[in-house]
């Protein structure tokens, strides 16, 4: 690793980052309810994720061209704009507007917004590519995973004190306002603190920012048609499980206002077996390895969790959660490091966008697919609570297979970016 130093200071930029969309993702569906989106709240959650597969490819592409730190300090900019906006948006009554809007297409402004502005992961993972070797890339990539759990620990505890006690009451604006700020505090602490990553004879040459083909290109690269299809359906997996969760505590008997608490206890989970386990294993056991291991947990805890719906058991569910979230822990950075170390050096951003966007796409079909099957059988729900986790467990199956098929051939041979 080349220095301590940047990486500190990338993993402070987006840990603050990702408390603010901590403290707002979870309280969505109580907006919803109160201004009665209906059918409108799944489009309103998917909007932010829809944002990201469109512009993390493009949010990488112009990394490569003008480097990482630009990029980085216009995403929290806007995030601190939109934050900012849909604070002020959820302080409108039922029918109020502004500037001759209703507060739900400002909701969706707002999300719109922000999902762009929050595209910029791959470019955050770019700027860790630049600044490890190649034997540390995985322990590397492992920071934002951290930066993600640690943002989904605190973020939901923070928004735990904006929930009304009056069931039927408005939701405070301030969630929004302390997310705009967090969003203020990242971007000023970069301004101040974080270095351009990306060296001038690693520039891309001149290319279209907003090239429809970017895909198509990164698809083509030798072994990263598969590592796309396999981020996609592993966090197809995860994703059902991420959106779901709250649906089965519930179905379990938990408080609604509680489930802040099963969310910062996933986030606490993810941070430490990113932070802790995987950053001290990685390099021991290589990316591929990790990645092995890591679909085999996730689909060991997705099997575990189906069979145990029936008890209604949280104890039992928090037993076995962890499982399900080392395994991702253990297989997300390990994928993306793979990804890095198959592109060349110009081309990271713009590959490790569209990687990103395969995992903003599955997290769109996720939400989609999981409450779906979760709410088939309305007339005995327990029938249809486990098929969640079973077609996780299934896609899992499949990414035990597809992970098998990535190892390296020969010694050496996933070091081609060193």
């Amino acid at each position: 690793m080349k220095s301590k130093s940047p990486l500190l200071i990338i993993f402070v930029t987006v840990f603050i980052d990702l408390l603010g969309f901590g403290i707002v993702l979870p309280l969505l569906p109580r907006y919803g309810d109160y201004f009665g989106l209906d059918r409108l709240l799944g489009p309103l959650m998917a909007s932010f994720s829809a944002m990201q597969f469109l512009f993390a490819p493009l949010w990488g592409r112009l990394s490569d061209r003008v480097g990482r730190r630009p990029v980085l300090l216009v995403g929290l900019a806007g995030s601190t704009v939109f934050y900012g906006l849909f604070g002020l948006a959820t302080s409108l009554g039922r029918e109020d507007q502004l500037l001759g809007l209703s507060v739900i297409p400002w909701l969706f402004i707002t999300r719109i917004g922000a999902g762009i502005a929050g595209a910029t992961i791959p470019t955050a993972q770019a700027y860790i590519a630049d600044s490890t070797t190649a034997e540390a890339r995985g322990k590397g990539m492992a920071l934002i995973g951290a930066a993600f759990g640690i943002g989904f620990t605190f973020g939901p505890l923070l928004g735990a004190m904006f929930v009304s006690s009056d069931v039927d009451g408005p939701p405070s604006p301030m969630a929004g306002y302390v997310a705009s700020g967090l969003s203020a505090l990242a971007f000023v602490w970069a301004v101040a603190r974080l270095p351009e990553s990306l060296k001038p004879d690693k520039v891309a040459q001149p290319r279209r920012w907003l090239n429809v083909g970017a895909m198509g290109r990164a698809f083509s690269h030798p072994g990263t048609a598969l590592l796309m299809l396999t981020i996609f359906l592993t966090t197809l997996a995860f994703a059902q499980f991420e959106v779901t969760l709250s649906l089965l505590t519930k179905f379990f008997g938990l408080a609604d206002s509680q489930n802040f608490y099963v969310y910062a206890y996933v986030g606490f989970v993810l941070a430490l077996s990113q932070g802790m386990v995987v950053r001290r294993i990685s390099p021991r056991l290589g990316d591929f390895k990790m990645s092995l291991v890591g679909t085999i947990l996730m689909t060991l805890g997705l099997v575990l969790i189906a069979l145990t719906c029936g008890q209604r058991s949280l104890g039992l569910l928090f037993v076995i959660v962890p499982i399900n979230v080392l395994g991702y822990s253990a297989l997300t950075p390990s994928l993306q490091a793979m990804l890095s170390l198959r592109t060349s050096a110009d081309e990271q951003g713009e590959v490790l966008g569209v990687g990103q966007s395969m995992s903003a796409l599955a997290r769109i079909a996720g939400p989609l697919l999981g409450v779906w099957l979760f709410k088939l059988d309305k007339q005995e729900p327990a029938n249809s609570v486990v098929l969640p986790y079973w077609a996780g467990a299934g896609l899992m199956l499949l990414g035990v297979v597809m992970v098998f098929l990535l190892r390296p051939q020969s010694k050496g041979s996933e070091e081609t970016n060193a």
